[in-house]
């Protein structure tokens, strides 16, 4: 077993249902525990705790997909983990202060982390990930479109 790939998987899952209707704060915290375990995971097991190798290997894949060899995604995958981590913070610490925040900071967040939810779980992924991430991507849309 892949603890890299299922817990991704797992995360995916938490960040779907979630956004389909089961957004609490238990449910967004345990997305974002398991977006970290699999940051973790996928440094130390493939990795092996190097920015260097990871950024290598993030270059390597955007070369593959759009012929541009640029490893500069791995620091948007860095400042996912950080909004994620700092939205769940907020949430749990002040939820009051967080159901009442801005609008377009809540679109930004919201925003930001779909369209890296778009990239780790379609342009990114292999197959049938990728045909399941599609799948709950035009859902989120059709769903979030017809609200």
């Amino acid at each position: 077993m892949d603890l890299t790939l299922w817990t991704i998987r797992a995360s995916a899952l938490c960040y779907v249902a979630a956004l389909a209707g089961l957004r609490t704060p238990a449910m967004w915290t345990a997305g974002c525990a398991l977006f970290l375990a699999h940051a973790a995971a996928a440094f130390h097991f493939h990795h092996h705790w190097s920015h260097a190798a990871a950024y290598a290997e993030t270059a390597r894949q955007t070369q593959e997909l759009f012929g541009v060899p640029s490893g500069f995604g791995l620091w948007f995958k860095y400042v996912f983990a950080l909004v994620w981590l700092v939205d769940v913070i907020w949430w749990w610490r002040a939820p009051a202060r967080y159901a009442a925040r801005p609008r377009w900071l809540h679109a930004a967040v919201h925003g930001f982390m779909a369209f890296m939810f778009f990239n780790g779980a379609v342009v990114f992924a292999s197959s049938p990930t990728r045909g399941l991430g599609l799948a709950a991507t035009v859902w989120l849309v059709a769903r979030r479109l017809t609200r």
